[in-house]
């Protein structure tokens, strides 16, 4: 049994079971007493200290709410992610995707900062990607606890139910959760939005150089098929049928195609 769970979670979409187990992990830690809280929120002040603490930039998206949240959170975070990762196709290359939430983040970080002066934004960011998923899914509907509902609405449901906690945090997670709505949908606008309905380009495209850092293999294996990347000029040029073969390359490597005839030994 132990096998096949960690069979399953091996064979889950990469970047979303890395994000969403991170952010479980570092939650669980603090909650338990075996890390300070302290070395995880965002506060702007503490990044022009000497050293800079230049990883709370990142951090403060990985700590979870307590109680309940700690398992909704990491939960939902995997949940939009993955749908983003492996079924979007705007999100067709792995760079694409960290940029985006490269891009969120630090919209996100902007605003709850000018709001709120700091803190931990994962709410955020969940509805960011929340709204990211269904923004397209018109006529789709979507499961909300035992309600069903049309799945473009998920995000503004999510909102609402902070406004009801009772706990009287729920005010303040709405507020954060409305800037992650809106960092989503300037994404949105500044991608999609402003080049299909003005005749503009992209104004916010994916870095060159990310590329090159993220080095996307020429072979993708995903959970609806394996999905071939050219490389670029003619021998990047492949057959278009479902076996994913280039044409001309065959079997051998590069290194023997450029070979000669060869000449008989003896």
């Amino acid at each position: 049994m132990s096998s096949e769970i960690m069979d399953a979670y091996w064979q889950a979409p990469p970047l979303a079971r890395t994000v969403a187990t991170a952010a479980f992990i570092t939650s669980l830690s603090v909650f338990m007493g075996i890390v300070s809280g302290y070395w995880f929120y965002f506060a702007p002040d503490l990044l022009f200290k000497i050293p800079p603490q230049i990883w709370r930039l990142g951090t403060n998206f990985l700590i979870t709410g307590p109680k309940l949240s700690l398992l909704f959170d990491p939960y939902l975070l995997y949940t939009y992610l993955s749908a983003l990762e492996v079924g979007n196709s705007r999100f067709s290359r792995r760079e694409d995707l960290i940029w985006y939430l490269m891009f969120v983040c630090t919209v996100i970080t902007a605003l709850c900062t000018y709001v709120m002066g700091g803190g931990c934004f994962l709410p955020a960011l969940i509805i960011a990607l929340c709204r990211t998923v269904t923004q397209d899914q018109r006529g789709v509907k979507s499961n909300f606890y035992f309600i069903t509902i049309p799945a473009q609405l998920s995000p503004f449901c999510i909102m609402l139910m902070s406004l009801l906690d009772p706990s009287g945090a729920g005010y303040y997670t709405f507020i954060i959760q409305l800037q992650g709505f809106i960092a989503a949908h300037l994404y949105d606008f500044l991608s999609r939005v402003w080049p299909e309905f003005s005749g503009g380009r992209n104004l916010i495209p994916t870095p060159a150089f990310l590329s090159r850092l993220v080095q996307t293999p020429r072979f993708n294996q995903r959970g609806y098929g394996t999905a071939v990347r050219g490389g670029g000029g003619a021998s990047a040029q492949t057959s278009g049928s479902s076996t994913g073969v280039s044409r001309g390359g065959g079997v051998l490597p590069d290194s023997w195609r450029t070979r000669g005839p060869g000449q008989r030994l003896g």
